[in-house]
């Protein structure tokens, strides 16, 4: 496969490759387009990690109760968490990684 390196210019979106983007559209697009596109971005984002812990609780087989109570979380961040309406950050992520990829160990380990 050929590397092909391509230099941009961040205020010239003519410098730009072809194909890459509709210099129209982006002239063309208002504030509030952008505003909206965000919104939704981060409403599918949230929706997506929510889907992604209810899975993580899911695989450990506990209730929404048992499992806040074993990360140390109430339950009503877990279920804003899962609801998609608050987003884990830090360490939260971390953990909820950790419980993910070797739940055995990691609640073992949070056993109070």
């Amino acid at each position: 496969m050929k590397d092909v390196r391509v230099v941009s210019d961040q205020g010239d979106i003519k410098s730009y490759p072809e194909g890459r983007i509709d210099a129209r559209r982006v002239e063309t697009t208002t504030d509030h387009e952008i505003e909206d596109q965000i919104n939704r971005d981060n409403k599918a984002a949230m929706g997506e990690m929510g889907a992604y812990i209810r899975a993580v609780r899911s695989r450990v087989g506990m209730t929404q109760r048992d499992f806040s109570d074993r990360i140390g979380i109430s339950v009503d961040t877990l279920r804003n968490w899962e609801q998609g309406r608050r987003y884990p950050t830090g360490t939260a992520r971390a953990l909820l990684r950790i419980i993910d990829k070797a739940p055995e160990v990691a609640v073992a380990a949070l056993r109070r």
